[in-house]
C-alpha cells in the first residue's frame, strides 16, 4: 500500500471520528434533558413524559437553531478575518446564551406571529401534539438546511410547522392567511433591503475613504462618523429587539438613546483612530485594520439580540407545552420556566460549536470574498434594516437580511468592477497608437487617482480623442467574466430555492407528524 493511500485512510478515519464525537456530544445533551425532566418534573404532572419528549425536541431545535442561524451574526466577521472561527464560536456562544437568559422574557406567545386561530383547537392534547409536531418538524427542516449548506430562517421553520399541523388539526379555516401573505412577502423584503442597505454602505466607504488618494486621511475623517453611526443603529436595534422583553421603549426614545450612545462613542473613538491611522499604510488593506474592532463588537452585539429573540422559537413551544400539560388548557400567553429558558441556551451554544462552522464558512466566504470594510457593511444592514422594517410593521428575516447584505456587497463588488474594467479597456481603445510605455504610466496613474480625478482624466481624454468606445457586446462579455468570479451562482440558486420552499416543507412534515402523533395517541 502506498503512503497516498494510507493519508486517505487516516484523513478518512479523522472525519469519521470527528462526525461520531460531534454526535455522541448532542446524545449527551439529549440524554441529560431525559434525565433532567425525568427526576424532577414527575410529581409536577402525571402526563410527565410528554412533557420529556417535548423537551427533548425542545433541545434538538435548540441546537439546529445554533447550527443554521447564528452563523449569519458571525460568518461576515469570520469572513473578514476578523475574529478565527474559535473566537466567533466563543463570542457568539456567550452572548447568545446571555441574551436568551437575561433579555429572553418570562412570557412567550404560544401561537408564533398569530399565523393560527387557538380557539379553533379542539382540546388541550390537540394543542400538545400540534406544537410537538410543529417543534420536531421545524428542527428537522433546519436538520436539513444546514447538511445542504443554505442558511434558513428558523421563524419560517417553525412558522411552516404550526402552520402544517395547524391546518390538520383544524381544517384550512383555523390559518390566518393574511398573516401568511406578509411572512411570504418577507422573502423578499429581507434580502433586498438588506442587500441595498449594505451595497450603500460599502459604496458610500468606498466613495469617502478608498477612492480617495489619501486614503489614510480620509479615514481619519470618516471612520469615527461611520462608528458612531454604527453605534446608534446598534443602540436603538437592541433597546428595541434585543431588550424589549425587559424594558419596553416606542422608537422615538430607542433612538434618542441611540444617538447619545453615538454621540459618546465618536468623541471615544476618534483620538483613537486618528492615533492608529498614522500608523497603518495608506492602501486599503491599512483602511480595513481600522474596522475589525466595530466587527466584533457588532457580532457580539447581534448575539445578544438573537438570543434574546429567537430563543423563542425553541423554547416557545415548549414552554406552551409545558403550560398545556400543568393546567390542562390553551392559553394565548405561556409562562416560561428557567429550566425551558436553559434548555434553549444551552443547546443553541452545543449546536453552534458542533455543527455551526459549515454555515458560518458559507456566510463569511463562500458566497463573495469579505474583508473587513465589506463585513461591516452587512453588519449595518443587518441593525438597519430590522428598525426600518419594524417602524413600517414589514415581518422580516434576520437570516434573510444577512444573506441578502452578503449578496449586496458582491453584486455592488461586481458592478464596479466591471466599471473599471470598461473605463480602462477605453483608456487602452483611446491611447491604441501610443507606446505601451506611456499606456501603463497612464493607467498606474489613473488607478492612483481619486475618484473625482479619474472623472477628470476620463473627461479630458475623451475631449483630445473621438476613437470609438467599447460595443455593447464588450460591455456584456466583462461584466460577465466579473459576475462569475465575485459572486458565486450556485449558493445563490441553492439558498433562495431553501427560502422558498421553507414552510412549505416544514408545514408538510408537521402535518404527517401530527397525524403519527394522534394515531399513536388516541385509544
Amino acid at each position: 500500500m502506498e503512503l497516498k493511500d494510507i493519508n486517505q485512510i487516516e484523513e478518512a478515519t479523522q472525519s469519521t471520528r470527528a462526525t461520531i464525537t460531534r454526535l455522541g456530544i448532542a446524545l449527551l445533551f439529549i440524554i441529560g434533558i431525559i434525565l433532567f425532566t425525568g427526576t424532577t418534573l414527575t410529581e409536577v404532572t402525571e402526563n410527565y413524559y410528554l412533557l420529556i419528549i417535548a423537551a427533548m425536541i425542545g433541545g434538538y431545535m435548540a441546537m439546529n437553531i445554533g447550527a443554521n442561524d447564528v452563523a449569519n451574526n458571525v460568518g461576515p466577521a469570520v469572513g473578514s478575518k476578523a475574529l478565527t472561527l474559535i473566537g466567533a464560536i466563543i463570542i457568539a456562544g456567550i452572548f447568545e446564551a446571555s441574551g436568551a437568559l437575561i433579555a429572553g422574557g418570562d412570557v412567550v406567545s404560544t401561537i408564533k406571529k398569530g399565523i393560527i386561530d387557538p380557539s379553533m383547537i379542539a382540546d388541550a392534547d390537540t394543542f400538545i401534539w400540534l406544537m410537538m409536531a410543529a417543534l420536531l418538524a421545524g428542527a428537522i427542516w433546519l436538520n436539513i438546511a444546514t447538511a445542504l449548506g443554505a442558511p434558513v430562517s428558523t421563524t419560517h421553520s417553525i412558522v411552516g410547522g404550526v402552520l402544517g399541523a395547524g391546518i390538520a388539526a383544524g381544517g384550512m379555516d383555523i390559518a390566518n392567511w393574511p398573516r401568511m401573505g406578509q411572512i411570504a412577502a418577507s422573502w423578499v423584503i429581507s434580502p433586498v433591503l438588506g442587500g441595498m442597505i449594505a451595497a450603500f454602505f460599502l459604496y458610500l466607504i468606498k466613495r469617502t475613504i478608498t477612492y480617495q488618494s489619501d486614503m489614510r486621511q480620509a479615514a481619519k475623517k470618516m471612520v469615527p462618523i461611520l462608528v458612531s453611526v454604527m453605534a446608534w443603529a446598534f443602540g436603538t436595534y437592541l433597546i428595541l429587539k434585543g431588550l424589549k422583553k425587559i424594558w419596553k421603549v416606542d422608537f422615538l426614545t430607542a433612538s434618542l438613546v441611540g444617538l447619545i450612545i453615538a454621540v459618546i462613542i465618536y468623541y471615544i473613538v476618534k483620538p483613537m483612530i486618528v492615533k492608529t491611522s498614522d500608523k497603518l499604510n495608506n492602501d486599503k488593506e491599512g483602511v480595513n485594520q481600522l474596522f475589525t474592532v466595530p466587527l466584533i463588537f457588532a457580532a457580539a452585539l447581534l448575539s445578544f439580540a438573537h438570543g434574546a429573540n429567537d430563543v423563542a422559537n425553541a423554547v416557545g413551544p415548549l414552554a406552551a407545552i409545558n403550560d398545556a400539560i400543568l393546567h390542562g388548557g390553551v392559553v394565548q400567553k405561556a409562562s416560561i420556566p428557567l429550566w425551558v429558558m436553559m434548555v434553549g441556551a444551552i443547546g443553541i451554544v452545543i449546536g453552534l460549536a458542533l455543527y455551526g462552522p459549515r454555515l458560518i464558512r458559507t456566510v463569511g466566504s463562500e458566497i463573495t470574498e469579505l474583508n473587513q470594510i465589506r463585513a461591516f457593511s452587512i453588519a449595518m444592514a443587518a441593525a438597519i434594516t430590522v428598525i426600518i422594517a419594524s417602524q413600517l410593521g414589514l415581518p422580516v428575516s434576520s437570516t434573510h437580511i444577512a444573506v441578502g447584505g452578503v449578496f449586496g456587497v458582491g453584486f455592488l463588488r461586481e458592478y464596479l468592477k466591471a466599471s473599471y474594467s470598461t473605463m480602462v479597456q477605453e483608456i487602452k481603445s483611446h491611447h491604441h497608437d501610443q507606446d505601451e510605455t506611456v499606456v501603463e504610466a497612464f493607467l498606474i496613474e489613473f488607478k492612483k487617482a481619486s475618484i473625482y480625478e479619474k472623472g477628470r482624466m476620463l473627461k479630458q481624454l475623451k475631449m483630445h480623442s473621438a476613437k470609438a468606445e467599447l460595443t455593447k457586446q464588450e460591455r456584456k462579455q466583462l461584466k460577465r467574466v466579473y459576475r462569475n468570479e465575485l459572486v458565486k451562482r450556485t449558493h445563490l440558486h441553492k439558498i433562495i430555492a431553501a427560502w422558498i420552499i421553507t414552510v412549505p416543507a416544514s408545514g408538510f412534515i408537521a402535518a404527517l407528524f401530527y397525524f403519527m402523533m394522534r394515531g399513536m395517541m388516541l385509544p
